[in-house]
């Protein structure tokens, strides 16, 4: 079959299937990309080709379509998401977090999502401040934190609570020395204690099954909404209400902005939402 290429150095061809795979992405998942973005999705779709010794993105558009290779649909989920997190990401909300939001919060049984935890570097800095705050005894007895994400890849990563230099980096030190062990030569894993706070599953918050057995305090949902079209966006701020304790909490980045729609949230600075009492 001819082909040529387009102004970018891409096939048509190559094109062409880019096009099914970020159709499959947005009707599984309710992503949407930019088309600054179209070169490095390519590149991470090929890596994934690549690996699972597909000759085209052509045949991989294929196989997703026909639902026929599960691991490969988990591939092309966990490259389509940047999931670069590291501990204490965006001080700015949590400082608001640790001084106002945390001291309000019940005696018990306090709920937290980590709505797009990646690997649970989200979760585990939530887990030490509230350590921090309120003690690390507290936070051992009255507080549960659920980590979730689409990809099973990074929900397995998290799981293990083990991480590497580069992503405690910016982590004070004496938080390294007392809620970490080493493990292996230039990683560390969270104290047992702590990491049983946490608990991590796979979720797709395009889903319209948003059922929890308790409501949370706080939701946390970073970094994700840009992915989402406006219909999504709406729908994830509105199931996230519905699973928010009255007078709770949403946390964005402070770059996401859901002032813009149609939502019950109440607006209280930059990132961060609070629902109605």
């Amino acid at each position: 079959m001819m082909w040529h290429q387009n102004i970018l150095g891409v096939s048509v061809l190559e094109d062409e299937a880019y096009q099914r795979i970020l159709n499959w992405l947005y009707d599984r998942c309710g992503m949407s990309y930019p088309e600054n973005k179209k070169n490095l999705l390519i590149q991470h779709m090929q890596r994934v080709r690549k690996s699972f010794n597909i000759p085209s993105l052509a045949t991989m558009a294929d196989k997703l379509e026909l639902n026929c290779n599960h691991d490969l649909q988990l591939a092309v989920v966990h490259a389509a998401t940047t999931n670069h997190t590291y501990f204490f990401r965006e001080p700015l909300v949590l400082e608001y977090f640790k001084n106002t939001i945390l001291p309000a919060l019940p005696e018990k049984g306090v709920r937290i999502w980590s709505a797009a935890a990646s690997s649970g570097d989200e979760a585990f800095t939530l887990a030490i401040i509230a350590a921090e705050v309120r003690g690390y005894f507290w936070a051992k007895q009255n507080l549960e934190i659920l980590g979730t994400d689409i990809s099973q890849v990074v929900i397995a990563a998290a799981q293990t609570g083990v991480y590497s230099e580069a992503q405690v980096d910016k982590m004070p030190k004496e938080f390294l020395e007392r809620y970490f062990v080493t493990f292996g030569k230039g990683h560390f894993r969270v104290q047992d204690d702590l990491r049983h706070v946490c608990k991590f599953h796979t979720f797709n918050l395009k889903s319209e099954d948003y059922f929890f057995p308790k409501l949370f305090h706080v939701v946390f949902c970073r970094n994700v909404l840009y992915y989402f079209d406006r219909a999504h966006q709406q729908h994830v701020v509105d199931a996230i209400y519905k699973v928010t304790e009255p007078g709770g909490y949403l946390v964005t980045c402070v770059t996401m902005s859901v002032r813009d729609l149609d939502s019950r949230w109440i607006h209280v600075e930059n990132g961060i939402y609070q629902k109605a009492t």
